[in-house]
């Protein structure tokens, strides 16, 4: 347990002088009597006896509340190995298109699922190829026809399931639209300031932890339509600034989704178009490099690369997360001073 303000225990010096404090002020009415004798032979009751417990319970409340006031702390020594690691921009398609259905695991599966399923592997481990990414920080942007930071950057990797559960499909056609250019610049511009979003979370982490290089994975199954920039316009930012940016393609041939109907469920083809030579442009700007994964295993092997590739280099930081543990104390305190002051007013009342 550790106190954060442990000066409150030189209050413990004044408590064995509140006696004598008490004595000096305490003017009680006397009757004089030529002799004690007599009522000293009579002894003393259960109630004299037990006098005393009424200051024994203002002297432990007292106890209690000092140390109450010293913020007794409680908490557990971690080591995590972080020095100078990669952060990285996931920039997620979740146009109409990404509907079509992908074989995962040995189920039917849309794009958007598995490529949210991937994604956590990567940046959480898989428990084989894919150790995971946990000294790096990790965003998310997801994107129709405009884009939205759906997870900003962050050490936090345990929030990552929470944000992925909220990335849907388009519910409307209004929606519905593949902004690539929009939504690689806004992935760039969270980058570049991406020093100051690891300040404003952790000012102690910050003057440890340097962002060594930053990077953006964008995957998307369509052709930009919409938006006010175009991604080779985007690339040029994320070139600006230092950002690499890896392309991925998702999807190829014939594709299908399943419509739900009050008569079951169909099979209906999805069309789409992938602009690969926009991709690709945008990779080779930026010193990435542009994949395309037509099933869930080749955008598997795709992150592999990509983990080897990008690589953080670690050193072995200490720190302590602590809880404060000061209200058990307090209550118990105000509970025994309670006590006394009921005590005395009742049972140990004097008079006069």
């Amino acid at each position: 347990m550790h106190f954060e303000s442990p000066w409150a225990f030189l209050l413990l010096l004044v408590i064995p002088l509140l006696p004598w404090i008490g004595r000096y002020k305490s003017q009680r009415g006397a009757l004089k009597f030529p002799s004690i004798k007599t009522a000293e032979r009579v002894g003393k009751t259960l109630r004299q006896r037990a006098a005393p417990l009424a200051s024994a319970l203002q002297i432990l409340a007292l106890i209690c509340l000092v140390i109450a006031v010293a913020r007794p702390q409680t908490g557990r020594e971690k080591i995590r190995d972080i020095s100078k690691g990669v952060a990285i921009e996931m920039v997620m398609d979740r146009s109409g298109s990404m509907a079509a259905e992908m074989a995962y695991k040995g189920a039917n599966m849309n794009r958007l699922e598995v490529v949210k399923q991937v994604f956590k592997d990567f940046a959480m481990g898989d428990d084989h190829l894919l150790t995971g990414r946990p000294n790096d920080l990790v965003g998310m942007i997801c994107f129709a026809r405009y884009p939205d930071t759906t997870c900003p950057l962050t050490l936090a990797h345990g929030a990552l399931p929470q944000f992925l559960k909220s990335v849907k499909l388009v519910q409307t056609r209004e929606e519905d639209g593949t902004n690539i250019g929009d939504a690689l610049a806004l992935a760039a511009a969270r980058l570049k300031t991406a020093e100051e979003g690891l300040a404003k979370q952790n000012k102690d982490i910050k003057k440890r932890y340097k962002i060594k290089s930053k990077v953006i994975i964008l995957l998307s199954d369509g052709e930009n339509n919409c938006g006010k920039r175009d991604p080779v316009q985007a690339a040029e930012l994320a070139k600006e600034w230092g950002i690499k940016v890896y392309t991925i393609a998702i999807g190829g041939g014939d594709a299908v989704a399943s419509i739900k109907t009050p008569f079951g469920i169909y099979k209906v083809p999805v069309a789409h178009k992938v602009d690969t030579s926009a991709l690709k442009a945008v990779a080779e700007k930026t010193g990435g490099f542009f994949s395309q994964a037509k099933d869930a295993k080749a955008l598997h092997e795709i992150y592999e690369k990509i983990d080897k590739m990008e690589k953080s280099e670690i050193e072995s930081v200490r720190f302590v997360d602590y809880q404060e543990a000061f209200i058990p104390f307090a209550l118990v305190g105000l509970i025994l001073l309670i006590g006394s002051i009921i005590l005395n007013n009742t049972i140990f009342r004097k008079i006069p």
